[in-house]
This record gives structure tokens, sequence and C-alpha cells, in this order.
């Protein structure tokens, strides 16, 4: 009896040790995962600073990441990196550590530089991490197959070499820009602009500058940005966040007259934003008498408009033949090749006026307008025509009963949908560009709408004009100017002709619509009055 009360004293006086032992193992199993999540936070939070100054005083755009998407290798120290740096207009990559000696010891690219004493632009190579599937511009043969950092590519002509092949090339240095030769601004040209202060005469040249608004398309347009930066020079590529249309397009101004194209990334409401920036250019030129505005007219500076699409919508740029959204479907290069086959149209553009008790409205801009339906649901706008008078070109039209009227001058409207023409069953007046005329369509309610998207519904074409004027007789009624809506009292809106834009119209591609009636019969092609679209629009959806 005696050694089993002993033994029970033993084991009763072992577990409190057990219990504190667990509870030491768990207090360090939880303290210590803490501790080393609030030590990698802080060094992260000092390299991030460290970072963020390097990144201030370089010369480079460098853009810090995580991972790097295929093998790369650094350029100083050439060894493979997994985290590091690239520059978004050079392509020269660096491992953290070496981003101070890649500053120093590599160029970027420069936007302003003398030419050569031949008159020609040296190439600028970059060694290792060539593109994928690139190809010696010598031997022909596929480069940077090699694990290590190997062969060169300039970042101007994008011309691609292996290091054994570069001695062998035949143009002696001289780097004609590549493909893109007739887009890019050469440095070289700035830099006589600098020196001379007057513009250089080329024929053939039709240099683009590229605006992106980065809060459009899911932050899609950041990535564009850098891709164009490699391809181009970087002083062509803007950030709409950073500079506003207005101050960018005053590089026009140093580019031959009549030779710019502009690529809007964005979705329609950045385009209406930029056609508004170059309206105000033309009257800041029509106001400055010059030797060069008398010889070759006011608008010797404005630019030939074309998009990118991101984000959803769309309907300016499915209109004029660049597809309803954009999302790395096709390559960057891609989109400028597109560029140079696009031909040029005139496109109209539209005031609006909203008086109201001596008050005006004025839209100056591509407008979207919608005078209806706030909710169909609980029928707000029931018996609209009782509500308000519609004149076209000074004739008054009689109304049915209808819950949305709808001004419109593009061909597509509502994410796609094809207004006008509707089901395309019943002869319609055609639409163009450049006009001068607006379709007025009304709606019976959001089922009605819906019908018309899906082409089972015909629209209440109620007519075409030059000057549209509602008169909104009482109550309060929801409307939209620019996705702006609000609720407007009695009042009357006019809107009238304004000016006229020049747009890049691509007429290669199809829509998916087009694509199955080509099946049966011959489509219209985009150039038929029929399908040829009208100017940014004044409609959005219900």
């Amino acid at each position: 009896m005696m050694e089993v009360e002993e033994g029970g004293d033993r084991s009763s006086a072992a577990e409190p040790r057990d219990e504190w032992h667990l509870l030491t193992w768990t207090f360090l199993a939880v303290l210590v995962p803490v501790l080393l999540t609030l030590w990698c936070s802080v060094q992260r939070s000092k390299r991030a600073v460290l970072m963020k100054e390097v990144f201030r005083k370089s010369k480079h755009d460098w853009r810090y990441t995580d991972l790097f998407s295929k093998p790369t290798y650094c350029c100083v120290c050439c060894q493979h990196v997994l985290r590091g740096a690239f520059c978004d207009c050079c392509g020269v990559c660096a491992d953290e550590r070496c981003l101070r000696r890649a500053d120093r010891a590599l160029p970027c690219k420069e936007v302003v530089a003398p030419a050569r004493d031949d008159g020609s632009l040296a190439h600028h190579w970059v060694r290792g991490n060539v593109p994928l599937c690139s190809y010696c511009a010598v031997c022909k043969q596929q480069c940077g197959t090699q694990p290590k950092l190997c062969d060169l590519r300039c970042i101007w002509c994008q011309t691609v070499v292996h290091d054994d092949c570069k001695p062998n090339l035949e143009d002696e240095g001289r780097c004609d820009l590549g493909e893109f030769r007739t887009l890019i601004i050469p440095p070289h040209y700035l830099h006589h602009i600098n020196k001379l202060r007057r513009r250089h005469p080329d024929d053939g040249w039709t240099p683009v500058l590229v605006l992106a608004n980065t809060r459009s398309g899911n932050n899609m347009a950041e990535a564009l940005l850098g891709e164009f930066r490699m391809l181009l020079n970087p002083v062509q590529v803007f950030d709409l966040t950073k500079m506003p249309p207005g101050r960018a397009l005053q590089l026009c101004t140093l580019l031959p007259p009549g030779s710019v194209r502009v690529l809007v990334c964005g979705g329609d409401g950045t385009v209406g934003w930029v056609l508004d920036a170059i309206d105000t250019m033309k009257l800041k030129v029509g106001a400055r008498p010059t030797v060069v505005q008398f010889s070759l007219g006011q608008e010797v500076f404005i630019p030939r408009v074309t998009i990118l699409p991101l984000g959803t919508g769309n309907d300016l740029s499915n209109s004029l033949g660049w597809g309803a959204g954009y999302a790395g479907e096709i390559p960057v290069e891609q989109v400028l090749r597109n560029i140079l086959d696009a031909e040029v149209v005139s496109m109209d553009r539209w005031k609006v006026q909203v008086a109201s008790k001596g008050y005006y409205f004025r839209k100056p801009k591509a407008v979207y307008f919608l005078y209806g339906t706030k909710d169909c649901l609980v029928q707000e706008c029931k018996d609209l025509d009782k509500r308000i008078e519609l004149e076209l070109d000074g004739e008054r039209v009689n109304l049915p009963s209808l819950e949305g009227i709808i001004v419109c001058n593009i061909g597509y409207w509502g994410g796609g949908c094809r207004l006008w023409e509707g089901m395309g069953d019943e002869p319609c007046p055609p639409t163009r560009l450049d006009d001068g005329l607006l379709e007025v369509v009304g709606v019976y309610g959001s089922f009605h709408c819906a019908q018309i998207q899906v082409k089972l519904a015909n629209p209440v074409r109620l007519g075409q004009a030059h000057t549209v004027r509602l008169v909104l007789k009482s109550s309060r009624m929801p409307m939209q100017v620019d996705g702006e809506p609000w609720a407007q009292g009695p009042c009357t809106i006019t809107i009238t002709h304004k000016t006229q834009a020049l747009m890049l119209y691509h007429s290669a591609e199809q829509t998916d619509d087009e694509e199955d009636d080509s099946s049966g019969s011959e489509a219209d092609t985009p150039d038929t009055p029929k399908t040829v679209p009208k100017l940014p629009g004044l409609a959005n959806s219900l």
C-alpha cells in the first residue's frame, strides 16, 4: 500500500511540470510566428522605403516585382533572380542588391539625344532577358535559349542578335527604329527641336501619342503603359491620372502638322475627356495667329484619335471598329499595326444646353444623353408623352405612350446593342458618322429595352434631326449626361451640332453578329452607310 501511495505522489507531482511544459511550448508556438511576422513586416517596410528612395533618384522607370513571370537574370551580376525590379522603358532587370550599380552602369532610353555625325541613331543594346520566341537578325535562330544572361536586344528597333552574331550585323550600328519607325518620335528629333526651336518636316511620319487612364479596365492600363514605353519613346506615353490630356497634347505642337495620332486607352468617358482637350486646343490655336496658322489653317496641330477600349460598355469604340473591350487578347505590337492600317474619318460632336429658370447647363463634349426611366419597375416615367414635348428641327413630334426617350448618334448603344437598326428586319434611314444628324428613339419600358438588346424587338424610331429640343413641362424626371445622372425639374433641353473630330476607323474587325450574318449571305461591310457608325454617342443604357 505504501508503494502505491508513493507512486501516486510522484505522478501527481509530475502533472504540474507537464502542464508548464505544455503551456511553454504553446506560448512559443504562438509567439514565435508573431515575432517572425512582425520582423518580416519591419524589414519589408525598410526595404520598401529604401527601394522608393532608389527609384526616386533613378533615371530608370523601375517597377518592383516579388516574382518574375519568366526566367530572369540580373543585368549586373548575371545571376538568376526571382525578386527584383525591371525598367519599364528599356527592359533592364536587376536584383535588389544591384539596383544602385545598375543605375550607374546601365543607361536607360534617352528621350532626347543628338544624332550621330551621319544623322543616324545608334543601336542601344541591352543584354539578356530577350522576349520569348525571338530570333536572331543574323542567323535567324532562336535567341535566349540558354539558362544565363545572354544575347542582345536594341531597345529602339527591337532587333535581337546572339552575342556571337552581333559583329556580323550589316547595318554598321545604325538603328532604323524598326517596324514602328513611323510611330516613334526619335530622340534626335526632339534634340533638333530643342536646339533650333522649330519643327522639322518629315513626309510619311505619323507619330502616335498614348494617353491611358490607369483607373480604367481593372488596372490593365498600368501594364499597357509599360509595354508602350518599351516599344516607343517614353516621352510619347502619358498616364492621365498624373497629367491631364490638355498638357499631354501640347506635344502635338512640336510635331509635323496633321501627322499626329492619339491612342486613348480607357472607356468612352476617357475618350470624351481627350476630345474635350482637343476642342480646347483648337480654340487656343485659333486665337493665336501665327505664320504657320495662316498658311496651313487653324487645325494644323489637331490629332487623329483612336481607341484601345478598357473596362465595359465602350459603345463608341465598338462603333469605330476597335471592339467592345481589350483584355490582352492581341499583343500591343498588333495594336500598333492596326493603328497604321486604320482610316481617318470625321465624327460629329454635339452641344447640350439645359435651360431651367434662366440657368443654363452646357455639355460641349461627346455626349451621352438619356431622358426617361429611372426605375421602370415602379414606372416613374409612365405616360412620358403627356409630360414632355419633342421637336425635331423645329417640328413637333406626336409621341406614343413611352417610358424613355434616347437621343444617340453612334451605331452601338447599351453595351453592344445596335439601337437604331433594332432587329434589322425593317428598312430604316441610314446613319453616318459625319452627317450632322441625331437619331431619336423611344422605348416602352425596361422589358422593351431588353428585347431590343437581344434583337427580339425594334425601337420606336421617332426620327433624325440636326437639332433636337425637349421640353419638360412638369415634375422632376431622371436625366443623364455623360454618365452623370440627376433629377431634373421643368426645363428646355436643346442639342445642337458643335464641331467635328478626326477619328481612326478600324474597318478590318468584325463583330460576332457580322460574322454570323456572313455565313448565310454577304454581310454589310463596315463601310456601307447602314453600318458606318456616328459620333461619340448620346445614349447610355436604361
